[in-house]
């Protein structure tokens, strides 16, 4: 069963469109990260989601249900980080919390028990009685995924959730997206850290001008890529290395005698282990240099602006 399934999603504002025709399915259980440039189209996606856009056509549902026809059953089962949200400054860590699960229907018993829990998994339980206006940037932040964990939701939805975040701060937010997916939850965040949606997804979709440009894992993200790009083959030998004659062959780039890294257009590996093999040439090593996330991101989204 999918959590998460966009269909056709289509949102325009006058004569732009901020979400072309959009479909996604998300597995549950899975943490997927959402990418893409400022003004891509990731916000509206995830306010669509929640019920707070209105899309010009197209379906969501979240847990098999239609978030436009069951608005209320599907927020129950939801926990939403804004990007740019704010905490009520007059009020103490606990009270922001119970704020918010008065929202639901939880017994005062349950509600003081889930706080407790909260505000130690953040590490704000020795200040929940201070006012948040007195809190850090980092540990504002904290408090608001406390409260977007306070129904315990079977979906999280993040959108930049370790924006303004120290190392450790966002550490301690990684740390917890992953211990919730554990327990089965569905992560669905949007983020521009490469190096974090690397760290963090199962699944990764990079969305430009609304559209989307690439899902899947990252390994099968990364074989679009060069199957697009081209791959980048390393090799080393015992001996100096021959020129090599085979088709697929770009071009060629000399490190030293011994050592070279070709440019081709299909995984040649094979043949150039067999045609250094058939001229007494042995071979140390003969790798792909696999893109990282970000040659992906920066040659191939860019490119297709």
């Amino acid at each position: 069963m999918y959590a998460i399934e966009i269909e056709g999603l289509i949102k325009k504002y006058k004569e732009l469109v901020a979400v072309d025709n959009l479909t996604l399915n998300i597995e549950k259980g899975s943490i997927f990260g959402f990418l893409g440039p400022n003004g891509a189209g990731k916000t509206t996606t995830i306010l669509s989601m929640l019920g707070l856009i209105i899309p010009d056509s197209g379906s969501i549902r979240i847990l098999g249900s239609d978030i436009f026809k069951e608005p209320i059953k599907v927020k129950e089962k939801v926990g939403y980080l804004p990007e740019n949200a704010t905490v009520y400054g007059e009020l103490t860590a606990w009270r922001n919390l119970e704020f918010f699960a008065n929202f639901y229907n939880m017994s005062r018993v349950e509600k003081e028990k889930r706080i407790e829990e909260l505000l130690k998994l953040v590490g704000l339980w020795n200040v929940r009685y201070r006012k948040a206006k007195t809190f850090s940037k980092g540990m504002k932040q904290r408090l608001l995924l406390a409260q977007a964990l306070i129904n315990d939701p079977e979906v999280l939805i993040l959108d930049e959730p370790t924006s303004g975040l120290d190392p450790e701060g966002a550490h301690l937010v990684k740390s917890i997206v992953k211990e919730e997916a554990k327990k089965g939850k569905t992560v669905f965040f949007s983020s521009h850290i490469l190096s974090e949606v690397e760290e963090l997804s199962n699944n990764v979709g990079i969305l430009v001008s609304g559209k989307l440009r690439a899902m899947g894992t990252l390994d099968e993200i990364k074989k679009q890529f060069m199957e697009l790009e081209g791959y980048e083959i390393k090799i080393e030998a015992k001996q100096e290395l021959p020129e090599l004659d085979l088709d697929s062959i770009v071009r060629m780039e000399k490190i030293n005698d011994k050592k070279v890294i070709v440019f081709a257009r299909d995984d040649i590996r094979d043949q150039i282990s067999d045609y250094l093999s058939k001229r007494g040439i042995t071979l140390i090593n003969l790798e792909i240099e696999e893109p990282s996330l970000e040659d992906v991101f920066l040659k191939t989204i860019y490119k297709k602006e």
